[in-house]
């Protein structure tokens, strides 16, 4: 079952050529190459490869500096949404429309509570609750992983989860899996080990772990089903 996430406007389809730095893409479309603002600052580099058929959506403002946005790659036949803006509006439309933290959830986005700032605090009932999104865009033979590139910021949320637990919170980690066709979840140690450890400490702790897979469409993004997770040792 899908819940309601992210739309987007006009989309075109493109073909990717390059990637200059993290922000800008050289994608040819309609026969014209057009540089294109990346909306995801991660590596992608088994995602964006010279030749892969991109999505874009289009601003609707050709004077803007960068018109188009890129949202979304084939990966073969399957469609990733690479838009590191949609886990967090789709995880807050899901919350809203689920049920999962009960009926009337109150939901605060970007809430700082000690030294850190999550992407979510809320109340339900007597439950007071943090959570810490993350967009899942790495794959591999149907296992998705987390982080594509070391994240110190990451450690710094689970750190931050296990402090709210010890103080009586809920705290959850969510991890929204931006396509569909994924088996489970796995933290990617060969990228970042201190990661995957740290998760699996933190949810012996009490962190919860969400995992989510999503449908992905040219013009949307919507969370559709709970995925498994393990830790996997080297």
């Amino acid at each position: 079952m899908s819940w309601g996430g992210v739309q987007y406007g006009k989309t075109v389809r493109g073909t990717f050529l390059s990637r200059p730095n993290r922000f800008i893409a050289q994608v040819e479309v309609d026969g014209k190459v057009e540089t294109v603002h990346v909306k995801n600052t991660g590596r992608c580099r088994e995602i964006l490869i010279p030749g892969t058929s991109v999505v874009l959506e289009d601003s609707g403002n050709p004077s803007r500096k960068t018109r188009y946005d890129l949202i979304a790659a084939y990966k073969g036949d399957n469609l990733i949404n690479i838009d590191s803006q949609s886990p967090n509006r789709a995880f807050g439309e899901f919350v809203l429309s689920s049920g999962i933290f009960g009926p009337d959830p109150k939901v605060h986005p970007e809430h700082s509570h000690g030294d850190s700032r999550f992407d979510f605090y809320i109340e339900s009932g007597e439950r007071k609750i943090f959570v810490e999104v993350k967009g899942v865009t790495r794959e591999f033979d149907g296992v998705c992983m987390f982080p594509d590139a070391p994240t110190e910021r990451g450690l710094k949320h689970i750190r931050g989860l296990e402090r709210c637990v010890s103080e009586g919170y809920e705290a959850y980690i969510a991890l929204m899996v931006q396509m569909k066709g994924m088996r489970e979840f796995v933290p990617d140690y060969e990228i970042h080990r201190e990661f995957g450890e740290e998760m699996e400490r933190a949810e012996s702790m009490g962190v919860k772990v969400l995992v989510y897979d999503c449908v992905v469409t040219e013009d949307s993004m919507t969370v559709d089903s709970p995925l498994p997770h393990r830790y996997v040792h080297s």
